[in-house]
């Protein structure tokens, strides 16, 4: 029995090696940034959830609870980014196609939700709200930093182009996911669960879109039309 574990284990990885080789140097890139985001934010996440009552409530999920209306837009949000991007080719393929990236994927979804949310909306929207910035002030930084952190997605192509082109994805989507959680009486529950459903679905296929430059700023005017 042990052998057949043994031998059965050797077969597998010989298997997972050779998927791996089978990717293609762009799909490389989009691993290695995948894994690396969700070590990185893991890491906060497991640093952070040593008191999980106060981490959840923190998060939105305990306590007092978002509007419906904050669910509601939430979810189109959700709806509207995943159909959008969509329309780009890696992410129309890969959107349900199992792979290693959907798994990294799956990976980052898990942890990315809680990180960015907490310092992108609730950090620094509620560190804006006690500067007396307005609310409009607060969801065009959110999203123009969110944006930015994105924007080493196309960096990895080494294209000028494609990492704008990241930056102007995710930064509308940063400031959408603003608007939810204003909508949700600053609430983040109802970002993080879109937050998580677009990184799930979406994230692996943007990934490979911006290192494969789909995510060029002429290119998204052409899908935009």
């Amino acid at each position: 029995d042990i052998a057949l574990v043994t031998t059965s284990t050797i077969v597998l990885c010989r298997v997972d090696r050779a998927r791996v080789s089978m990717m293609s140097r762009d799909e490389k890139k989009a691993a290695f940034i995948l894994a690396a985001i969700a070590v990185v934010e893991g890491m906060w996440c497991l640093a952070n959830v040593r008191h999980p009552s106060r981490f959840l409530a923190y998060m939105g999920f305990l306590g007092a609870s978002a509007p419906v209306a904050g669910w509601v837009l939430a979810t189109l949000v959700f709806v509207a980014f995943t159909a959008f991007a969509a329309r780009l080719p890696s992410v129309r393929v890969n959107l349900f196609r199992p792979s290693w990236l959907k798994i990294l994927g799956l990976a980052v979804a898990v942890t990315a939700c809680f990180v960015e949310e907490a310092v992108f909306r609730k950090l620094l929207m509620d560190g804006m709200q006690r500067g007396r910035y307005s609310v409009a002030s607060q969801i065009l930084v959110s999203g123009v930093l969110f944006g930015a952190a994105h924007g080493i997605w196309g960096a990895f192509r080494g294209s000028i182009a494609a990492a704008m082109g990241a930056v102007v994805v995710t930064g509308l989507l940063g400031a959408a996911l603003g608007v939810v959680y204003v909508a949700s009486d600053r609430i983040l529950a109802p970002c993080i669960v879109a937050h998580f459903f677009i990184n799930a679905l979406a994230e692996p296929g943007l990934v490979l879109a911006a290192v494969r430059g789909e995510m060029s700023t002429a290119r998204l005017s052409g899908l935009s039309g």
